[in-house]
Order: structure tokens, then C-alpha cells, then sequence
């Protein structure tokens, strides 16, 4: 085994504190990753303070992980030692059902396996990218590609994925008017994402407080909901919403921002119910849906796709020990617009 430094939460509610782990021997399919870089999503604070469920602890969270591979099994074949390589939201799934087949591995039958947090294959509990070190099965490694530096790749493994697939699936392009609601770690990336997509991009935020990056980052547009002026005059304009906040809305006001045949994605988790009217639906043949994260292929389609437009998130990298500080600073919306761990601090 490989003895890991790595930050958890002790308990629900508990400041993360630092910890020594034991990651599994490298198997004949295993990718051993030296982590340079870990990504802090919000739902890695929902998770370890116990907000979407009962969790075991101590549990060491992290799914935006950025690294260098130091070791692999004698039977890999995709990775040498060297390469520059990711990890995101899931490190394995069964492999043989129908949506797994066909490259959605996110939606496994039989449930994909979480980076942290999950009962992993021998009854031990997956622990994420706030460490030195992880073991990972090949097929759930992704290469980075040259031209993204690790630290601003990170976060790509959740944040860039999670809006490039509804921005993909749903044909955000040239002709397509886009609205993106909210800037934050998702919001920004796909400001991002879309822009490069060639869609005409406008950020849908509470405030003009962060106006110029929206502009900066790519949108064309910026309005601030909390004027109602707002869906006034953007009435029947999008083809296409992406939500990404995880906070209640007045989803029906949103949706009549569609043209006819629009559509709205949430990709935020709020832990509230999200009521529609249904007639802001039947009105305009509308549809309100939402998405989670990519399958693999996908999501390496991501990565080459940010590298080749030159999109990484924007970041502040921080220290192991001032995690818990960034915590507080998520939660108030301080930060533009990642934070990024430099796992090096955790030796």
C-alpha cells in the first residue's frame, strides 16, 4: 500500500484536519497519481458536513484532481509513468450495463463508484483528491492535455464537465442565444465553454457586482435578476438556460425566458424542491431539465476541447491549512472563481 497525507472531516460539522491514508496496492489495471492539484467544489461541503446524506468518516473529500502519474499496473496500457492525468467525479462503474456501454457511465444501473464518499468494490470507503496521493483504475484516468497547466485543469474534472455536456447535448453554438444563470466555479466555466462553443452568451446573476468578468470571460450580455425588468425584457430570447446556482428559484419566471422549443438545464443541486408551473412549460413547448457531470469519453472530449480554446478556470491555489477558510469564503461567494489546492502543502 501507499501511505497518503491528505485533509478530512473528522465529523459532520468538523473543521477538516490533516490525516494520514492508506491507498490499495497498484493492481494490474492501476494508475498510482503523485496529485499536484485538487479542485475545492461546493459539494465537497455538502457532502462532508453531512447535507446530502449520512457519511463515514473521516472522510477525505475532492473530485477536481490534477496530477502526475507515478506508477501503473502490469497490465495498463493507456498511461506510462510521467504523464500528466486527471480525475474527477466517479473512479470506476460496473462497466456492463446498457448506459454504461454506451459511455454514461455517471448514470451507471448498478451505481458509479464516487471519488469519495463510496463503498468501493472491497467494502472500503473512496477517499478523494485532498491528498498526495490516489489509485485509480485505468479507465477512469483521463489525460490532460499539454497546453492546460495542472493547477487551473483541476477543477475542469467537475466544474468544466458538469456544463460542457448540457452545453454540448443541447447544441449550444453559432445562431444559439445562451443564458447562463449565475458566476460562479460553474457559472464561469460555462461563460467559458459556450463562448468558445461560438453561442451568443449572456450571465444572468443577482447583482452587476461581477459584470466585467462576465464580459471578460466571454458573454456578450449581463443582467441582473434582482431588477424584474429583467425578465420583462428578455422574455421568449434564450434557446437554451443553464442554471447553475444551488439555491431555490422561480423557476417558471426563468423558463419564460425561452424561446419556443428552449430549453432549461439545472445543473445547481439545491437541496430545496424547484416548483414549475406547468404552463410556463405547455405555453411554449418547453422543456426543463437537467444533467450531471459527462461519462469518461466525454469528458476527455472536455479537456481536449479547453485546450485546444485555451480555457482553464480562473483560481486562487491555496494551502492545505487554509481549506477550512476557503470553505467559509465558498459559502460566502468569495472567491473568483476556483479554489485549488497545492497538495505539495500537505507534506
Amino acid at each position: 500500500m501507499t501511505l497518503a497525507k491528505a485533509y478530512a472531516a473528522p465529523a459532520a460539522g468538523e473543521a477538516l484536519r490533516p490525516i494520514d491514508i492508506e491507498r490499495r496496492s497498484v493492481g494490474a489495471h492501476d494508475v498510482l497519481i503523485d496529485v499536484k492539484f485538487a479542485g475545492i467544489c461546493h459539494s465537497d461541503i455538502h457532502t462532508v458536513r453531512g447535507e446530502w446524506g449520512e457519511q463515514s468518516y473521516p472522510l477525505v473529500p475532492g473530485h477536481e484532481i490534477a496530477g502526475i502519474v507515478a506508477e501503473v499496473g502490469n497490465a495498463v496500457t493507456k498511461y506510462k509513468v510521467g504523464d500528466r492525468v486527471g480525475v474527477g467525479c466517479m473512479v470506476n462503474s460496473c462497466g456492463t450495463c446498457d448506459y454504461c456501454e454506451a459511455g454514461d457511465e455517471q448514470y451507471c444501473r448498478n451505481g458509479m463508484l464516487g471519488t469519495y464518499g463510496a463503498v468501493d468494490r472491497d467494502g472500503s470507503i473512496t477517499q478523494g483528491g485532498y491528498s498526495t496521493h490516489v489509485v485509480v483504475t485505468e479507465d477512469f484516468v483521463l489525460s490532460i492535455p499539454e497546453g492546460l497547466d495542472l493547477d487551473v485543469a483541476a477543477p475542469l474534472l467537475c466544474a468544466g464537465i458538469t456544463t460542457f455536456s448540457p452545453l454540448q447535448r443541447w447544441g449550444a453554438g453559432p445562431g444559439k442565444k445562451v443564458a447562463i444563470v449565475g458566476l460562479g466555479g460553474l457559472g464561469h466555466m460555462a461563460v467559458k465553454i459556450a463562448a468558445a462553443m461560438g453561442a451568443e452568451v449572456t450571465v444572468l446573476s443577482q447583482s452587476l457586482s461581477k459584470q466585467a468578468d462576465g464580459l471578460r470571460l466571454g458573454a456578450q450580455h449581463y443582467y441582473a435578476t434582482k431588477d424584474p425588468e429583467t425578465f420583462e425584457k428578455l422574455a421568449s430570447s434564450f434557446d437554451l438556460i443553464i442554471n447553475t446556482v444551488s439555491a431555490p428559484l422561480n423557476i417558471s419566471s426563468y423558463l419564460d425566458l425561452l424561446r419556443v422549443d428552449g430549453a432549461m438545464v439545472n445543473v445547481g443541486a439545491p437541496a430545496e424542491p424547484l416548483p414549475v408551473n406547468a404552463m410556463a412549460l405547455i405555453g411554449g413547448r418547453r422543456s426543463f431539465a437537467g444533467s450531471m457531470i459527462g461519462g469518461i469519453a466525454e469528458t476527455q472530449q472536455m479537456l481536449d476541447f479547453c485546450a485546444q480554446h485555451h480555457l482553464g478556470a480562473d483560481i486562487e491555489v491555496i494551502s492545505a491549512d487554509q481549506i477550512n477558510e476557503a470553505y467559509d469564503r465558498v459559502l460566502a461567494s468569495d472567491v473568483r472563481y476556483r479554489f485549488v489546492i497545492d497538495t505539495a502543502t500537505l507534506n
